[in-house]
């Protein structure tokens, strides 16, 4: 089944990419969740639209996103949350609450969607998080989560 991206899919592409999926995918998780519309000749017009604003909201070189990795590798960032006896946390850390730390520590400014967690952080200590600042580019960041 061929389909447009609408946003960002990790292993598949980005927004304003026509891609070929299999049809359960498309149907059981692209296209309800509104990550995809099926490519017909009205939607080939919106890919245009999709691209520019990707464009405007992707970091603009391959140098200016080593530079970025290259900031964001060398740093540490802390996040207090409320923790229990065992430092085991009441919720757990989400992408909005790593890009917010980062702002925070001094580092970029992030997108939270190029955020990617290993898996649910739900206990204080240091965990490694991957950012993908571009297409080509991705980088460790040390997050250390506290009790506060």
């Amino acid at each position: 089944m061929k389909l447009i991206l609408t946003a960002e899919v990790t292993g598949l592409g980005s927004s304003g990419d026509t891609v070929e999926v299999k049809g359960g995918y498309a149907r059981n998780y692209l296209l309800p969740r509104g990550l995809a519309l099926l490519s017909t000749r009205g939607a080939e017009k919106q890919i245009a639209s999709l691209r520019r604003a990707r464009a405007a909201r992707d970091v603009r070189t391959l140098e200016e996103a080593q530079s970025v990795a290259a900031r964001l590798s060398g740093l540490t960032v802390t996040l207090p949350a409320r923790a229990g006896n065992g430092g085991r946390l009441f919720g757990r850390i989400t992408t909005a609450d790593v890009a917010a730390a980062v702002t925070a520590a001094g580092g970029p400014e992030l997108d939270r969607r190029r955020i990617e967690l290993p898996s649910s952080i739900k206990s204080t200590g240091t965990h490694t998080v991957t950012v993908r600042v571009h297409p080509e580019v991705s980088t460790a960041v040390t997050l250390e989560v506290v009790s506060g």
